[in-house]
């Protein structure tokens, strides 16, 4: 017997037609919070750089290898960690009062939703060079397609469910 994902009832608060505040210049706080989340990322590779370089020398070499690593898992670690918190928001997304939620529930996500969020994200834009965050326009919760796969929505923080 297969099993059925149940998608929140109109009820459920995350609504576009009952609710539409939540939903209210959605995009372009997601824009703006983007280039926010790009800066502190920014900022923390390459403090882990500089100091992944200098453990590097002081080990003579051995971790050096380690230090590309480090760096790629930063931005994973970033919107993953934060995103799954009890504030469901990256620091940009904080910034300007918006926070990611389930779908199913309205709860923050889960950390493997947030992960799959955030891998199908830089997936699909390195694959569409941006083309793929398109899909946001043409559905009323502004959802865009690492959305859609991982189970969640975008909201403005303000308005709690």
């Amino acid at each position: 017997m297969a099993s059925t994902i149940t998608i929140l009832p109109p009820s459920s608060g995350v609504d576009p037609r009952l609710d539409p505040q939540l939903f209210d210049g959605i995009t372009l706080k997601r824009i703006l919070a983007y280039g926010v989340d790009l800066i502190v990322v920014a900022l923390v590779a390459t403090v882990i750089w500089v100091g992944m370089g200098v453990l590097g020398i002081l080990t003579l070499g051995l971790l050096l290898p380690l230090q590309a690593l480090a760096v790629a898992l930063v931005p994973l670690a970033y919107h993953s960690l934060l995103i799954a918190s009890p504030s469901s928001a990256t620091i940009g997304m904080r910034l300007f009062g918006i926070r990611v939620v389930s779908l199913l529930d309205g709860a923050p996500p889960s950390l493997a939703q947030a992960v799959i969020q955030i891998v199908a994200f830089y997936g699909s834009v390195t694959l569409t060079a941006w083309l793929v965050l398109i899909v946001a326009l043409f559905n009323p919760r502004r959802r865009t397609l690492h959305d859609f796969l991982a189970g969640t929505v975008v909201i403005n923080a303000e308005k709690r469910l």
